[in-house]
């Protein structure tokens, strides 16, 4: 990568990283699905108006069913099951189940025909369910509902975000970054908002509540979803897609030393074999490495 595309790379682990501690503010005032709908909306608003500014000319290419399908599920079902999962498991545990999107991604692409599955990528696999199992069977708190279904929520929203970047990896390489940015988000607002008659903002947002909303979206929607979509269009999704692992240890490190968040050592256990099982699957690992 040329020291631009580090750069971006970089950015993303750092921004997306420090966006769990924001998202959990920002559902706690908009609820949380409020906080992925109007986050959604509040993204596509910034970008059509800088487009605007900047004079840009916007090309979707008829691409309206892919991108409906990237918002359903890198967007609405992502966030959503992040918004729910993040304030009843932690910041940290949150982080470290997003890092098992590689892993999904690679059996979607599997089974889609799309990516072929090495001996490196299925002993990643097996790595990345035992980490699971280690993360979820020994929390360093009480094992309740609440947490149960939290964990579910956040796997959910990774195995959504999984589906989101094969359909983007497979239908949208025409399609610019700005314009898979703003159709994603605008979809995912449609496809959440009819949500919030079930789940309603909670409290009467202030301006300051306003403001972190539309920062969350300008810069950990807007900003970062433009670098990732250019990133996978040059470098490719395997490389791309690795940022995850960066995002995890940034948000598990800001949990654990800004938040007091604890995780037992069988998690940690868990979140290293989750990232080295994701490295496998990515093709990260050396093969003389890997055969030992």
């Amino acid at each position: 990568m040329n020291a631009r595309q580090v750069s971006h790379y970089i950015c993303l682990a750092v921004i997306w990283g420090i966006s769990f501690t924001l998202i959990v503010r920002v559902v706690a005032v908009f609820g949380w699905v409020g906080a992925v709908s109007l986050r959604a909306f509040a993204a596509c608003v910034i970008l059509g108006v800088l487009a605007v500014a900047m004079r840009r000319r916007l090309n979707f290419g008829g691409a309206w069913r892919p991108l409906a399908m990237v918002g359903s599920t890198t967007v609405a079902g992502q966030l959503l099951g992040l918004s729910f999962a993040t304030p009843r498991i932690g910041t940290a545990m949150a982080a470290i189940i997003v890092g098992t999107i590689p892993l999904f991604s690679m059996v979607i692409g599997q089974a889609w025909g799309i990516e072929k599955v090495t001996r490196n990528g299925r002993i990643g696999l097996v790595l990345g369910i035992g980490g699971i199992v280690l993360l979820v069977g020994f929390p360093s708190v009480p094992f309740t509902s609440d947490f149960a279904i939290g964990c579910a929520a956040s796997l959910f929203g990774s195995f959504s975000a999984a589906i989101g970047s094969n359909v983007a990896r497979n239908s949208l390489q025409a399609v610019g970054s700005w314009e898979q940015t703003i159709g994603a988000f605008l979809f995912g607002g449609i496809v959440a908002f009819p949500l919030l008659m079930v789940v309603p903002v909670p409290v009467t947002p202030t301006l300051a509540d306003v403001g972190e909303l539309f920062l969350l979206a300008g810069l950990c929607s807007c900003l970062t979803y433009i670098m990732y979509f250019r990133l996978v269009a040059e470098v490719g999704a395997t490389i791309a897609i690795s940022v995850e692992f960066a995002v995890t240890l940034v948000a598990v490190a800001i949990g654990a030393v800004l938040l007091g968040e604890r995780l037992t050592p069988a998690q940690i256990v868990g979140g290293v074999t989750i990232s080295v099982g994701c490295a496998l699957v990515l093709d990260l690992v050396p093969a003389r490495w890997a055969s030992g």
